[in-house]
C-alpha cells in the first residue's frame, strides 16, 4: 500500500460498465508500491447492478451520492450529481480525479472536479460518431469530458487522432489501451481456473447457435426496440439458433420487449446478469447482437463476432477489423446479419480468429504511471 500522505485518486462511477472499466485501474493501485491512493465516490446512477460489480472486484466505496429518483430525467439527474459531488469534493478534496467513458456520472463528475480546479483523467477518451444524438446522451458527455480533462486516456490511435484533431495538447494524451480488455481477461483467467461461478441459465439445445443479445440505448427507445425485436423473432424462427437476452432493467426496454418475445419459441428472456456470468455467457456464444459500446470491445477477446444494433459506432476499431458489424434496428438486416455469421462459423465451431484492436490488457498500469508523472511535473505528489 502506499503511504498515507501519497497523493489521492478518486475514482468517479455510477454505472456497471463504469465500475468494469475502473476496477483494473483501482486494483492496479492496490498492489504493493503502488504510489498512488486510491478513493471511491458512487452515484449509484445503476444502484443494485452496480454494488455487485463492486463486490466482485473488492472495491468498497467511502461516498454514495443515491442520485437515483424513479423517472428522472438526464437534468435532474445530472444536477444531482453535481449538487451532491461539489459537497465531498469541497469536505475532502482529492488530488486527481478519475472519470471513465460516456455516462451522465463522467460528465457530471469532470464539471464538478474542473470547477474546483482539481485534474481529472478521463478513461476511454477520444471516442467519436460525429453525431451528437446518436448515442444519445452519450456522445455529447464524452465531448464535454474533453474539454474538462488534464489527462485524456486514449485506448487506441484513432481515438488519440480524433482528440489531437479537435485541438487537445498532444503532451496530455496517452494511448494505454481499453481497461475493458484488462477486466474481461481477468475474470477470463479467473472462469477458466473455476475460481469464479460462471453462467447457469439456459442455453440452446446440441445443434443450434448461442445468440447473445443485448439492447438498451436511448435512440432506440419505442418504434426502435419494436423493429429490433421484429429482427430477433426472425432469427428465433429460422431454427438455427437459439436467443439468450439478459432485459435490461429500463422499462422503456423490457415492456417492450416481453410484450413482443414473452411468447416466442427460441428466445430466452432472462433477469440482468452479474458481469462474471455474463462474461462466461458471452464465450460460449457463436454472435453477440448489441447496441452496447463494452461489447463491441470484448467480442473481439473472445474471438467471437458482434452485430451492432446501432447506425453509428464511436468504435469503427471493431469495424474496421472484421470484428464487428453494424446492422442498426432493421429486421431484416439483423436477421441477415446473424444468419451470414454463423454461416462463417457453424454452430458448435472453434470460435473465429479475430483480431483485437483495441488493447493487450495493459492499459490500467499505464494510466497509472501517466497520472504519477501528471502529479509529479503538477508538483501535486
Amino acid at each position: 500500500m502506499p503511504p498515507v500522505s501519497a497523493p489521492s485518486v478518486l475514482f468517479v462511477f455510477g454505472t456497471r460498465p463504469e465500475a468494469i472499466k475502473l476496477a483494473p485501474v483501482f486494483l492496479a493501485l492496490k498492489q504493493p508500491g503502488a504510489p498512488l491512493q486510491p478513493r471511491v465516490c458512487v452515484t449509484g446512477q445503476h444502484r443494485a447492478i452496480l454494488d455487485v460489480m463492486l463486490a466482485r472486484f473488492g472495491i468498497t466505496a467511502e461516498h454514495d451520492l443515491e442520485v437515483m429518483r424513479p423517472d428522472q430525467t438526464l437534468n435532474g439527474l445530472t444536477a444531482r450529481v453535481l449538487e451532491g459531488l461539489d459537497r465531498y469534493l469541497a469536505s475532502r478534496p482529492p488530488d486527481f480525479v478519475l472519470v471513465q467513458g460516456d455516462t451522465t456520472t463522467t460528465m457530471a463528475a469532470a464539471l464538478a472536479a474542473f470547477h474546483r480546479r482539481i485534474p481529472v483523467g478521463h478513461v476511454e477518451a477520444g471516442l467519436r460518431t460525429g453525431d451528437l444524438t446518436q448515442p444519445f446522451p452519450e456522445e455529447i458527455n464524452r465531448v464535454l469530458a474533453t474539454r474538462l480533462a488534464a489527462l485524456h486516456f486514449a485506448p487506441t490511435e484513432r481515438a488519440r487522432a480524433q482528440l489531437l484533431a479537435e485541438g487537445v495538447d498532444p503532451a496530455t494524451v496517452e494511448v494505454t489501451g481499453n481497461t475493458a480488455i484488462d477486466a474481461l481477461l481477468y475474470t477470463k483467467a479467473k472462469l477458466e481456473a473455476g475460481q469464479w461461478p460462471g453462467y447457469d441459465g439456459p442455453l440452446p439445445p446440441a445443434g443450434r447457435a448461442l445468440v447473445v443479445v443485448t439492447a438498451h440505448r436511448r435512440e432506440s427507445f419505442g418504434e426502435g426496440f419494436e423493429r429490433i425485436c421484429e429482427g430477433l423473432r426472425r432469427v428465433a424462427a429460422s431454427g438455427r439458433a437459439e436467443i439468450v437476452y439478459p432485459v435490461h432493467p429500463n422499462p422503456n426496454v423490457g415492456a417492450v420487449v416481453r410484450r413482443l418475445l414473452g411468447a416466442q419459441p427460441g428466445v430466452h428472456l432472462i433477469e440482468p446478469l452479474d458481469y462474471v456470468p455474463f462474461v462466461d455467457l458471452m464465450r460460449r456464444a457463436a454472435v453477440l447482437l448489441t447496441d452496447s459500446g463494452g461489447i463491441q470491445e470484448e467480442g473481439p477477446s473472445l474471438g467471437v463476432p458482434v452485430l451492432v444494433m446501432r447506425e453509428k459506432t464511436e468504435r469503427q476499431e471493431a469495424v474496421e477489423a472484421g470484428a464487428a458489424r453494424l446492422v442498426g434496428t432493421d429486421p431484416a438486416a439483423i436477421a441477415h446479419g446473424v444468419e451470414a455469421a454463423l454461416r462463417r462459423q457453424p454452430a458448435g465451431g472453434p470460435v473465429t480468429a479475430i483480431r483485437n484492436p483495441f488493447g493487450d490488457g495493459r492499459a490500467a498500469p499505464r494510466i497509472v504511471a501517466a497520472i504519477d508523472r501528471f502529479l509529479k511535473a503538477s508538483g501535486r505528489s
